[in-house]
């Protein structure tokens, strides 16, 4: 039973590593192009945790240590648009409230 056990495991993470490594934008891996990663995928045991470890960044900007790309300068974050303002935010609305009305 353990054996069974230990089998269905590695097949589970190999198959998890492959399916992963195939979902993966190939600009977001670490270390080795995506055909690489790929054939170590299918490395029993080490292969999916090589992938675990060093070929994938959990987030589109993170490298491990703060790298861009394939080890480059690091990535600057991009800009983000103002969110939605609230009518107690905004200048006009609360000028027109304290305006009498006719």
């Amino acid at each position: 039973m353990p054996r069974v056990i230990l089998v269905a495991l590695v097949v589970f993470a190999t198959i998890y590593a492959l399916v992963d490594c195939i979902q993966t934008d190939g600009r977001l891996m670490r270390v080795m192009p995506k055909p690489v990663w790929l054939l170590v995928c299918l490395i029993p045991v080490l292969g999916p945790i090589m992938w675990l470890a060093a070929g994938r960044s959990d987030t589109p900007g993170s490298r491990g240590l703060g790298l861009g790309p394939r080890g480059g300068a690091p990535r600057r974050p991009r800009p983000s648009a103002p969110g939605p303002r609230g009518p107690d935010d905004d200048p006009d609305f609360l000028r027109r409230l304290r305006k009498p009305k006719p």
